[in-house]
Protein backbone atom coordinates (compact mmCIF):
# COMPACT_ATOMS: atom_id res chain seq x y z
CA UNK A 1 0.00 0.00 0.00
CA UNK A 2 2.48 2.50 0.57
CA UNK A 3 4.14 1.98 -2.28
CA UNK A 4 1.35 2.77 -4.14
CA UNK A 5 0.52 5.77 -2.29
CA UNK A 6 4.45 6.63 -3.03
CA UNK A 7 4.38 5.71 -6.87
CA UNK A 8 1.14 8.15 -6.86
CA UNK A 9 2.38 10.99 -5.28
CA UNK A 10 5.68 10.79 -7.83
CA UNK A 11 3.70 10.64 -10.58
CA UNK A 12 1.56 13.81 -9.51
CA UNK A 13 5.13 15.43 -9.14
CA UNK A 14 6.47 14.95 -12.39
CA UNK A 15 2.86 15.55 -14.10
CA UNK A 16 2.50 19.34 -12.26
CA UNK A 17 6.88 19.93 -12.60
CA UNK A 18 6.15 19.24 -16.53
CA UNK A 19 2.68 21.49 -16.60
CA UNK A 20 4.95 24.24 -14.48
CA UNK A 21 7.88 24.77 -17.89
CA UNK A 22 4.53 25.64 -19.65
CA UNK A 23 2.50 28.95 -20.03
CA UNK A 24 -0.69 28.96 -21.94
CA UNK A 25 -3.14 32.07 -22.87
CA UNK A 26 -6.25 31.71 -23.04
CA UNK A 27 -6.84 31.43 -26.51
CA UNK A 28 -4.38 28.31 -26.84
CA UNK A 29 -1.35 30.09 -27.42
CA UNK A 30 1.34 27.78 -25.81
CA UNK A 31 4.63 29.47 -24.49
CA UNK A 32 7.80 27.36 -23.55
CA UNK A 33 11.01 28.24 -22.94
CA UNK A 34 13.97 26.46 -24.90
CA UNK A 35 16.84 27.75 -22.72
CA UNK A 36 17.55 30.26 -20.34
CA UNK A 37 17.03 32.90 -23.04
CA UNK A 38 15.43 31.66 -25.63
CA UNK A 39 11.60 31.06 -25.16
CA UNK A 40 8.85 29.69 -28.40
CA UNK A 41 5.47 30.61 -28.67
CA UNK A 42 3.50 28.03 -30.51
CA UNK A 43 0.03 28.51 -31.14
CA UNK A 44 -3.21 25.91 -31.45
CA UNK A 45 -3.09 26.19 -35.45
CA UNK A 46 -0.63 27.90 -38.00
CA UNK A 47 -0.86 30.68 -35.87
CA UNK A 48 -1.24 34.71 -36.90
CA UNK A 49 0.86 37.33 -36.28
CA UNK A 50 -0.99 38.28 -33.50
CA UNK A 51 -0.60 35.04 -32.09
CA UNK A 52 3.23 35.39 -31.48
CA UNK A 53 3.62 38.59 -31.05
CA UNK A 54 0.87 38.71 -27.90
CA UNK A 55 2.30 35.44 -26.91
CA UNK A 56 6.06 36.54 -26.61
CA UNK A 57 4.63 39.81 -25.17
CA UNK A 58 2.58 38.33 -22.60
CA UNK A 59 5.30 35.50 -21.51
CA UNK A 60 7.72 38.48 -21.06
CA UNK A 61 5.90 40.14 -18.59
CA UNK A 62 4.11 37.62 -16.94
CA UNK A 63 7.15 35.03 -16.70
CA UNK A 64 9.84 36.81 -17.09
CA UNK A 65 9.60 39.99 -15.85
CA UNK A 66 10.07 42.24 -18.51
CA UNK A 67 9.53 45.84 -18.29
CA UNK A 68 6.97 47.49 -20.97
CA UNK A 69 9.77 49.32 -22.41
CA UNK A 70 12.06 46.34 -22.72
CA UNK A 71 13.18 44.83 -26.31
CA UNK A 72 11.69 41.14 -27.75
CA UNK A 73 13.67 39.91 -30.50
CA UNK A 74 12.57 37.73 -33.31
CA UNK A 75 15.56 34.88 -32.45
CA UNK A 76 14.39 32.04 -35.30
CA UNK A 77 11.51 32.84 -37.58
CA UNK A 78 7.93 30.32 -38.06
CA UNK A 79 8.91 26.56 -37.84
CA UNK A 80 8.93 23.51 -36.23
CA UNK A 81 8.39 23.62 -32.44
CA UNK A 82 11.79 22.50 -30.53
CA UNK A 83 9.73 21.94 -27.40
CA UNK A 84 6.83 20.53 -28.52
CA UNK A 85 7.57 19.13 -32.27
CA UNK A 86 4.29 21.01 -34.08
CA UNK A 87 4.81 22.11 -37.12
CA UNK A 88 4.24 26.24 -36.27
CA UNK A 89 6.68 27.77 -33.64
CA UNK A 90 8.44 31.28 -33.57
CA UNK A 91 11.16 31.84 -31.20
CA UNK A 92 12.17 34.80 -29.18
CA UNK A 93 14.41 35.95 -26.85
CA UNK A 94 15.10 39.45 -24.37
CA UNK A 95 18.66 39.37 -24.80
CA UNK A 96 20.09 41.88 -26.96
CA UNK A 97 23.47 39.39 -27.16
CA UNK A 98 21.34 36.32 -28.95
CA UNK A 99 19.14 38.69 -30.98
CA UNK A 100 20.56 38.01 -34.29
CA UNK A 101 21.13 40.84 -36.72
CA UNK A 102 18.59 42.72 -37.81
CA UNK A 103 16.89 41.92 -41.40
CA UNK A 104 18.45 44.25 -44.12
CA UNK A 105 14.83 45.07 -45.30
CA UNK A 106 13.65 47.41 -42.36
CA UNK A 107 10.77 49.72 -43.27
CA UNK A 108 8.53 51.91 -41.37
CA UNK A 109 5.35 49.38 -41.58
CA UNK A 110 7.06 45.90 -41.70
CA UNK A 111 5.89 43.98 -39.18
CA UNK A 112 7.28 40.18 -39.70
CA UNK A 113 8.38 37.45 -37.81
CA UNK A 114 12.06 37.14 -39.39
CA UNK A 115 15.04 36.50 -37.12
CA UNK A 116 16.02 39.95 -36.13
CA UNK A 117 12.72 41.59 -35.82
CA UNK A 118 12.01 43.34 -32.76
CA UNK A 119 9.26 45.65 -30.81
CA UNK A 120 9.01 46.67 -26.93
CA UNK A 121 7.07 44.62 -24.89
CA UNK A 122 4.19 47.13 -25.15
CA UNK A 123 4.04 47.07 -28.95
CA UNK A 124 3.81 43.47 -28.81
CA UNK A 125 0.63 43.64 -26.10
CA UNK A 126 -0.90 45.71 -28.81
CA UNK A 127 -1.33 42.83 -30.87
CA UNK A 128 -3.28 41.00 -27.99
CA UNK A 129 -7.44 40.94 -27.85
CA UNK A 130 -7.50 41.83 -31.44
CA UNK A 131 -10.77 42.11 -32.68
CA UNK A 132 -11.68 41.65 -36.60
CA UNK A 133 -13.13 44.83 -38.01
CA UNK A 134 -17.25 44.34 -39.41
CA UNK A 135 -18.95 46.50 -41.17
Amino acid sequence: MKHVFATICCAMMVQLAGAAQAFTLPNGVEVNAVDDLVFEVVPKSSGTLDDFWCGASEYARRVLGAGWRDTIYVYRGRGVSQTTGKRSAVQFTLSSERAPDLPAERGLLRLGLKAGDSMSVQAARGHCNQRPIRP
